[in-house]
């Protein structure tokens, strides 16, 4: 599953990038991220590692999940990219975020794509997710605002 959303702000590519470049800020906007904490460092991580819960419901279905993701690139203040490293030594689907941001006219410019390898409960996670994202653009371009 692939899903890739766009949003224009009026901010500064930096203020857009500082808000995406750490995970930990990620519950303030986007409703599906219920907690992100920094993780123990792994000698493998690319760089900073957090343990991430998503939640999820869609009628009577609910559905939790909880990642340790790693940026594995950061090139402010265009592109962050993270990725599921757990340490605990067995197979996971893979989950990748990717962010970018760039300029347009009066501001700034996000685009962000997801991509989940797994097979259960795709349909539904990729409608979760579909409706998270556009839930999350006010609450993002609030957020924004505030840091103002």
């Amino acid at each position: 599953m692939d899903v890739t959303a766009d949003l224009d702000t009026g901010v500064s590519v930096e203020r857009l990038f500082r808000q995406v470049e750490v995970l930990d800020g990620y519950p303030d906007w986007l409703e599906i991220v219920v907690r992100a904490v920094p993780a123990g460092p792994n000698g493998a991580d690319e760089g900073p590692a957090w343990m991430v819960d998503l939640r999820g419901k869609l009628g009577p279905l609910a559905r939790s999940k909880r990642l340790r993701m790693v940026r594995t690139r950061h090139e402010p203040p265009r592109l962050v990219v993270f990725e599921r490293r757990e340490v605990d030594r067995r197979d996971h689907s893979p989950w990748v975020l990717r962010a970018e941001v760039g300029e347009v006219d009066g501001g700034s410019r996000l685009t962000m794509q997801l991509h989940y390898g797994g097979t259960l409960w795709g349909p539904v996670i990729e409608r979760l997710l579909r409706d998270a994202i556009q839930d999350s653009r006010a609450r993002l371009l609030r957020v924004l605002q505030q840091a103002s």
